[in-house]
């Protein structure tokens, strides 16, 4: 399908550039810090702020980046079990919130970078929304992991941008490490992904938006878990893949600088 360029083209380097910079691009968890919080009164005003989030969300996708989802029912499955929910990086505020709506009735959560922490405002609360943040140091990723177990007992959907970085608009699939893909194997639970596609509208210069949710997918069994890890991957990449090309509208172009 041909796609309508944009006259806006960010020049990168690397698929590791980021275009999208928060106030503590750098932020690094302190060595307490704490993924899992037992308190009572801190998980009713987690519940609380959900749910006023949940609804923003909602009127945001629609009447603001006019988003559509095809597909959302395949989630359905997963509702007794948690899943694990892949996507393209393309929206710094909409991929943060976005999925919240996907996924419900399930519960969000979402394996996230420490930078995000320096969001203005809504930062310092994504840790009470469900954000897991990535640890610095090795002696973190204990507490790290057993936190992720916790939120897949609780049966949510875990959001993860393999990509890492936001490219916002960006209409093609970045590569990927296989390393984000070890949660569903180790877990034993379904793996899907969503990606997010940008249409020409009829009225306005921005692109309407279209959501494709994909799967369940699984890898064999019979493989050890290294390769299974791989087989989700490659599964999921292709997917993606496939359905960024329903893309029909550039607004902005990323081009390789020299």
């Amino acid at each position: 399908m041909s796609v309508k360029q944009s006259e806006t083209i960010y020049y990168y380097q690397d698929y590791t550039d980021d275009f999208v910079e928060s106030a503590r691009q750098d932020e690094a968890l302190p060595e307490n810090y704490q993924w899992i919080h037992k308190n009572l009164f801190y998980g009713l005003i987690s519940a609380v702020l959900y749910g006023v989030v949940l609804a923003v969300a909602l009127i945001y996708d629609r009447f603001v980046l006019h988003i559509r989802v095809e597909n959302r029912k395949a989630l359905k499955c997963a509702r007794k079990t948690g899943c694990f929910l892949y996507g393209n990086h393309t929206q710094p505020v909409a991929d943060v919130f976005g999925p919240a709506t996907y996924c419900f009735p399930m519960r969000m959560s979402a394996i996230a970078s420490p930078s995000n922490l320096g969001i203005p405002v809504i930062g310092k609360l994504l840790p009470m929304l469900g954000g897991l943040f990535i640890p610095g140091s090795m002696g973190q990723m204990k507490k790290f992991m057993e936190a992720v177990r916790c939120h897949v007992g609780k049966k949510r959907c875990i959001v993860i941008y393999p990509e890492a970085h936001v490219w916002p608009w960006c209409t093609f699939i970045r590569p990927f490490e296989a390393t984000a893909f070890r949660f569903p194997v180790l877990y034993n639970v379904p793996a899907f992904c969503m990606t997010t596609t940008y249409q020409q509208r009829k009225h306005g210069k921005k692109p309407k938006i279209i959501v494709y949710i994909d799967g369940p997918f699984f890898a064999d069994s019979e493989k050890n878990k290294r390769e299974q890890q791989m087989e989700l991957h490659d599964k999921i990449y292709a997917c993606m893949e496939s359905r960024s090309r329903c893309s029909t509208c550039e607004y902005i172009r990323y081009q390789r600088g020299e």
